[in-house]
């Protein structure tokens, strides 16, 4: 029996009563599950050898209506979270600072089935004290090598594109020849106006794995399936998994982001997004796939 079906079992006998009634069509808490699953793989930090640490306190910010529902559970939900969010660290192999622990809150911006889960560290109150030092000393260790490689990337492709502009504009020895020999034809000719070089416009696109992608279609899917337009080899991917829609409101270009009822959910700058406006720079996180966005043109 998988963890999601042992959570749902396990609600169904604390509420006494069907999980389907239960919970109807709002937020699920398979969904809460799946999204803590998420958080814990993106921002799992490695210590050493045969240790990496995950965060073990996460705040659910509910709407209004869905925090209402769940609060007459809230007990009996958090424990099943709790041994939920077990059952992964083992099978990964994580260690945490601390207990894990599951807070329901209320949020009065978010719409009614949609959800954050806030991830952090803290250490327990007995045992071994620092761990939640280390591991945010190793996150932020872990965000500068990723700042550091997206730099670079940067950098690299900057170079590059200095050079290829360097090599369109050197001169070609042998326009020399041509020169003279075009000299005395342009003498009995009128001179003509040269047109101005138009320069090429690049429209949006991502980067995924060190590869460019330009966004050519209206909408793209993206996921494991191979029907998907950009296919992501990720177990932590589903089949289709998002899609990124392009449209114009007038003279600004809109580029949207959009879930499609993913199992681990689409994380946009590492907070869960159902759908969302992209902005150029933007990362785009699916199973451990990180995808950069960026819209020129």
């Amino acid at each position: 029996m998988g963890v999601f079906d042992r959570l749902e079992r396990g609600l169904e006998r604390a509420v006494k009563q069907p999980f389907a009634k239960v919970f109807k069509a709002e937020v699920q808490p398979v969904e809460i599950a799946s999204a803590m699953r998420g958080a814990m793989d993106d921002r799992a930090a490695v210590l050493g050898p045969g240790r990496t640490m995950v965060p073990n306190v996460f705040t659910v910010e509910l709407a209004e209506s869905d925090y209402e529902r769940l609060a007459s559970y809230e007990h009996a939900l958090t424990d099943e979270l709790v041994a939920a969010a077990e059952d992964h660290a083992d099978a990964q192999r994580y260690v945490a600072p601390g207990p894990f622990e599951v807070r329901l809150v209320s949020g009065e911006e978010l719409e009614t089935g949609i959800f954050r889960v806030r991830p952090t560290a803290k250490d327990g109150r007995q045992g071994q004290r620092g761990g939640a030092r280390e591991f945010a000393r190793a996150q932020q260790e872990r965000d500068e090598r990723r700042e550091g490689e997206e730099r670079r990337r940067r950098e690299a492709e900057e170079r590059e594109r200095r050079e290829a502009d360097a090599r369109r504009s050197a001169p070609d020895p042998r326009d020399h020849d041509r020169d003279a020999d075009a000299y005395e034809r342009s003498a009995y000719r009128r001179p003509t106006e040269e047109r101005p070089r138009q320069r090429r416009r690049s429209g949006p696109s991502l980067t995924i794995d060190g590869r460019h992608v330009p966004l050519t279609t209206a909408v793209t899917t993206l996921g494991r399936g191979e029907d998907c337009t950009l296919v992501v080899d990720d177990p932590g991917a589903s089949r289709r998994h998002a899609e990124i829609r392009i449209s114009h409101d007038g003279p600004h270009l809109q580029v949207i982001l959009r879930d499609l009822n993913s199992t681990n959910g689409t994380y946009l700058n590492g907070e869960q997004v159902g759908s969302e406006e992209l902005r150029s720079g933007d990362r785009i996180t699916l199973g451990r796939t990180h995808i950069t966005v960026q819209l020129e043109g």
